[in-house]
């Protein structure tokens, strides 16, 4: 939504640290620096990231929607936590933000930055935290490497879409299934069919779009960059999230990232299978977290759009997601007996690096 309001003074700026978390980079604060008032605090932010320009040239961010993300740290209050993360997504050419979803890759740096800004004590050689995830309310577990305890980031863990290795970080979700709808399948059932092409709308972390690439004329292998430039992709692809999003009760979607849509296509490296991801309607250089356990979460829905497609493996709940730049494997098992399907638990391995630490200036600073 667009933020109305000024950029509020800060003294002589404001703490933040820069941080590569997954596929996703994002500036994380101390809910303590920001201002306490949510308008003013959004007005800041976007101020800070230099949303509403397409380069965000007079800001910090990256001028993609993967580099244009923040994560608002905390202690917590509740019981079953350590630490409260709060993740707002911003837009690039329009100055707006958003906390109507969870973002796995960017939570993959909270851990890290608590011990980094003093909020928990870290352990000898690794530390596991929960971190209750404000936006949907629920709570991942968190292990990382500290030794002498201090945050490691080198490592010899690769992901795809991330040049080098680094060290891994567990993440171990619970309690996702409906993080944004209240309901796995938010539509009622596993299947819809939107503008003559058959979609699952399901939502284990991220509210997803599943529909097979070749009902959309594709293959499902296209490269980045073919898919970026083809504008008839883009507008169909708006229109099945426009529509999916009223089915899944979100209301009007148009000015929002989520749902995601994920088109899905036999595997052709090995894996369980093939996804291209738009966010909202450009695509993903890779796939999102939780977008990735959603979609591996349909693959195991008998029915579900593009489940056919699946190779899924003779034993263990491991499935190994394909996109345009690599793998990425998640832990899903799921009791598909139930009326709704109960999901059990869920995982994935990540990693982050801290890319600065030190103090951002909005344009409106006082001197």
């Amino acid at each position: 939504m667009p933020v109305p309001g000024g950029t509020p003074v800060i003294g002589d700026g404001v703490r933040c640290l820069l941080m590569r978390g997954g596929t996703s980079k994002g500036l994380y604060f101390l809910a303590a620096d920001l201002p306490a008032d949510p308008q003013q605090r959004d007005a800041l932010l976007l101020a800070v990231m230099g949303s509403g320009h397409p380069m965000q040239v007079d800001g910090v961010g990256g001028a993609h929607p993967l580099a244009s993300k923040i994560a608002v740290v905390s202690l917590s209050a509740r019981e079953d936590a350590d630490i409260d993360y709060l993740f707002l997504q911003l837009g690039v050419d329009e100055p707006t933000i958003t906390d109507r979803q969870n973002c796995g890759n960017i939570l993959a740096g909270v851990g890290p930055f608590a011990v980094e800004r003093g909020l928990i004590g870290a352990g000898e050689e690794s530390t596991t935290t929960r971190i209750h995830m404000v936006n949907s309310h629920t709570v991942v577990t968190a292990t990382f490497a500290t030794p002498a305890g201090v945050p490691r980031y080198a490592g010899d863990t690769a992901i795809a879409g991330v040049p080098g290795t680094a060290a891994p970080i567990l993440l171990r979700f619970a309690g996702t299934a409906g993080s944004a709808t209240g309901s796995l399948l938010p539509t009622g059932r596993v299947s819809d069919v939107i503008d003559g092409v058959e979609v699952s709308c399901v939502d284990n972390g991220m509210p997803v779009v599943v529909a097979r690439a070749s009902d959309l004329g594709l293959t499902g292998a296209e490269p980045h960059r073919e898919l970026a430039g083809n504008q008839e992709l883009a507008r169909r692809v708006q229109a099945l999230r426009l529509a999916a999003g009223e089915l899944m009760g979100l209301g009007d979607v148009s000015g929002l990232s989520v749902p995601k849509t994920t088109l899905v296509s036999a595997p052709r490296d090995g894996g369980t299978i093939c996804t291209r991801t738009f966010i909202p309607v450009r695509p993903h250089t890779s796939i999102g977290v939780l977008g990735a356990v959603t979609v591996a979460t349909a693959m195991l829905l008998p029915g579900a759009a593009g489940a056919e497609l699946a190779r899924l493996p003779a034993s263990g709940h491991v499935i190994d997601i394909e996109h345009a730049t690599g793998h990425l494997e998640v832990e899903v098992e799921l009791d598909a007996a139930g009326d709704p399907p109960r999901v059990l638990r869920a995982g994935v391995v990540r990693t982050a690096r801290k890319l600065f630490d030190g103090t951002v200036y909005p344009p409106a600073i006082a001197r």
